[in-house]
């Protein structure tokens, strides 16, 4: 978020924007550290960090609803998205998929991040998924994906690339 953003948001809000971005970044560094030194530590760590992170975004959606971009800045928003999907808690993700779906139809809220939690959600509780986000990381395919035929104007309605542009690109590194 930058400085002028941070101005035009009110304090708290601006206050659990920058606890968001710090959450998802100490995140990523125990993430990256996880993949270098694999082993129970590093796993313990990283869940540990989860379930914190967990609780910091259930106390902010407590007092302010689901962090949109209005209320703590785009960037801060997307980080909200990255911790809600690592959170190990399916009944707290459920009811922020509620909130998310509801803020991206007013408008509030990227319709994206509604595709990638709906579909962890419903892979979750091994339903078919509706946008094909999730991949399963053993077979580098999506998991199974509701009315697969529409599937890329689904898709596309939120953003994304056609599924096979985007599993050729996973297939490749990318």
């Amino acid at each position: 978020m930058t400085s002028a953003a941070a101005w035009a948001l009110p304090a708290a809000t601006a206050a659990a924007g920058r606890e968001l971005l710090r959450r998802a970044e100490d995140e990523r560094e125990l993430m990256r550290r996880a993949q270098r030194e694999p082993g129970a530590l590093a796993r313990h760590r990283l869940a540990r960090c989860r379930a914190e992170n967990t609780e910091a975004l259930k106390v902010i959606v407590q007092r302010h609803g689901w962090p949109t971009g209005a209320l703590v800045g785009g960037p801060a928003s997307t980080a909200a998205l990255m911790l809600l999907l690592h959170a190990p808690d399916l009944p707290f993700q459920l009811r922020c998929r509620d909130l998310i779906a509801e803020a991206a139809a007013d408008g509030h809220c990227p319709a994206v991040h509604l595709a990638y939690i709906a579909d962890h959600c419903a892979v979750a509780r091994g339903e078919p998924q509706f946008y094909g986000t999730r991949v399963n990381p053993v077979t580098l395919r999506p998991y199974p994906v509701r009315c697969p035929e529409t599937v890329d104007e689904r898709r596309g309605d939120v953003g994304l690339a056609p599924l096979e542009q985007q599993m050729a690109a996973l297939r490749r590194g990318a």
